[in-house]
């Protein structure tokens, strides 16, 4: 994801993100932009994490990321 889009984002304060990607890679470099504190909004939490093996012939992993604002 390009930092423009995570930077927006983060801007728009959302009370939850669902984040889905299939590449771990991505999703920590991803993860650790929209995590930090935005200055005036209440910092993003990663919640909840799973992993699914949708194409078990493959080394692809698809995850699902659920952020939540803490209040």
């Amino acid at each position: 994801m390009d930092a423009r889009v995570t930077d927006a984002i983060a801007a728009a304060r959302p009370r939850r993100v669902a984040y889905i990607s299939c590449d771990p890679a991505t999703l920590a470099r991803d993860l650790s932009r929209l995590l930090p504190r935005v200055p005036g909004s209440p910092p993003l939490r990663l919640a909840a994490l799973r992993a699914f093996d949708l194409f078990p012939q493959t080394a692809h992993v698809e995850t699902v990321a659920i952020l939540e604002a803490d209040e």
